[in-house]
């Protein structure tokens, strides 16, 4: 085939060789071995053919396309609102953070063990236990106004440049080194004078108290009237002499002012911590103390009832000015035969429109922590949303604020007046500034917290008639501190009288003021 003999075997297989006899291909027909290969292409999905698959890209840019103007079209108005939307977020998750944390601490996060105000002996005898779900039904309608029996003391004029004071224009809240009494009942002078039914000096023309059978204080009848509000737990001693009963407190914390009792998640720190329950309550009470003498005008004009203060040292011997305090002993008739006389108090005085004297009562309520869980800033929502911050903290002290409301009624004072009062810093409880006032009238400002004055002296009735049938003695008022439960006990006659009891006077005095026990002593 090839003529040139070199190129003869240049196109032969490596393979043809007889050595190779092995890789030789032979033809035959194996239909066995035969097999159909298919070849047919699998059809797309509709989304992935070409023409839709080109539709949903364009769709997906046109997307992006919107997507991106928009970004583009934000204002400075719309980045600031997101930014504080990003911000109010970070709060939160902060807020359910520390909820949590509080939650893993304790095993159970909805109890809150309390301590009872006073501890129960064993020879004391429960006589009766009242469910405050059954108080809340008593009705008693038809109490008048209080009769005035006798008055005393001098008041100070309200300084109306606080009424300007806002957020923006604050002022530090001073120390008022004056003298405050937290006289016993059974201390009282005039009670004591009354209740022997002897004719006093400077009484008030018309009064006749022969009906009258029960002597009390303000704080204490607006404790018993507003008992089913309360959470801590406290109590009030009853003396029981022939037909007199006296309504009375002991030498505990009872004057102390809680704070957040009937929040959801009350302070429950340690007790070394400046936010424990009683450093607040301390606390509360100095701010108070201090805030209801501030704004007053020390060097004006004063208002004197008919007598002078019967608590004031006789020979002028009071190491520091007396508060600006009004005593009014008013007399409630409460049943037929049952009369009531109850000392109560007024803060200061204004001038009306029509030029009258009004009477009002001066309260503060203090910010401690506007970052603890539950709180606001007052700072930031005082001058635009006072509203809510009052509804806040009528969530959060609600007994305090019925209290409050009640001592202003029975006192017939015409305004009660509310400071906002707030750490400079949250760390530090020796230095305050006041964020602004409010005003209401008493009865009004009881329609708005849902103060139904008509339980409240049903209460009061079915405690009085109660203490009415026991026997000579002494007895003592409970609030159970886990449960809503009142409990009276018959106690001996010499309980909390002994010199070395764990309970003392002192107890119930904050630094800032002076009780008159506290200058009995110093005298």
């Amino acid at each position: 085939m090839y003529r040139d003999r070199r190129s003869a075997k240049r196109f032969n297989s490596a393979y043809s060789g007889p050595q190779n006899m092995q890789y030789a291909y032979y033809h035959e027909e194996d239909d066995a071995s035969f097999q159909l290969v298919h070849t047919t292409k699998t059809p797309k999905p509709l989304h992935q053919r070409g023409k839709l698959n080109r539709m949903n890209q364009k769709l997906n840019q046109a997307r992006r396309q919107q997507q991106a103007q928009q970004a583009q079209q934000l204002t400075r108005l719309g980045k600031g609102r997101e930014r504080d939307r990003h911000q109010q977020i970070r709060k939160w998750q902060k807020h359910l953070k520390q909820r949590y944390d509080h939650r893993q601490h304790n095993q159970n996060p909805h109890f809150k063990y309390r301590e009872a105000s006073v501890s129960v002996r064993p020879s004391w005898k429960v006589l009766e236990e009242m469910e405050f779900s059954w108080l809340t039904k008593l009705m008693l309608s038809g109490i008048g106004e209080g009769r005035d029996v006798y008055r005393c003391g001098t008041m100070e004029y309200f300084d109306k440049t606080f009424q300007s004071v806002t957020c923006k224009n604050e002022r530090p809240l001073r120390r008022v080194n004056r003298i405050f009494h937290t006289v016993w009942t059974t201390d009282d002078p005039v009670i004591r004078s009354l209740a022997m039914k002897k004719f006093i000096t400077g009484m008030v023309e018309g009064a006749d108290v022969s009906k009258v059978r029960v002597y009390t204080t303000d704080a204490i009848m607006s404790t018993l009237m507003c008992a089913t509000r309360s959470i801590n737990s406290w109590d009030i001693v009853v003396h029981k002499i022939d037909d007199i009963v006296f309504l009375d407190k002991r030498g505990t914390e009872f004057f102390h002012i809680p704070v957040n009792e009937t929040a959801a998640d009350p302070p429950h720190d340690e007790a070394s911590s400046i936010n424990s329950p009683r450093n607040l309550a301390l606390e509360a009470t100095y701010i108070n103390h201090n805030f209801s003498q501030q704004v007053l005008k020390a060097d004006g004009k004063k208002v004197s009832f008919e007598n002078p203060n019967p608590f004031a040292a006789e020979d002028g011997s009071d190491t520091h000015e007396l508060a600006s305090v009004g005593y009014r002993y008013r007399q409630f008739q409460i049943g037929e035969d049952v009369g009531l006389i109850v000392r109560c108090e007024h803060d200061g005085v204004l001038t009306g429109s029509n030029g009258e004297t009004q009477y009002i009562n001066v309260k503060a309520l203090n910010e401690w922590d506007s970052q603890y869980p539950g709180n606001i800033d007052w700072r930031q929502k005082l001058d635009s949303q006072r509203g809510a911050v009052l509804a806040h903290e009528l969530k959060n002290n609600s007994c305090k604020l019925a209290k409050w409301t009640l001592q202003s009624i029975l006192a017939g004072s015409h305004q009660i007046r509310f400071g906002y009062v707030s750490r400079v810093n949250s760390k530090d409880t020796t230095k305050h500034v006041i964020l602004g006032t409010q005003q209401f009238r008493p009865k009004e400002f009881a329609d708005q917290i849902n103060l139904n004055m008509d339980n409240a002296w049903g209460i009061l009735r079915y405690i009085v008639d109660t203490c009415l049938k026991l026997e000579n003695g002494k007895y003592l008022f409970l609030k159970d501190p886990q449960k809503s439960v009142l409990r009276l006990y018959d106690i001996p006659d010499d309980s909390f009288d002994s010199d070395d009891s764990e309970y003392s006077d002192q107890d119930a005095v904050p630094s800032g003021y002076k009780s008159s026990e506290n200058l009995k002593e110093e005298s």
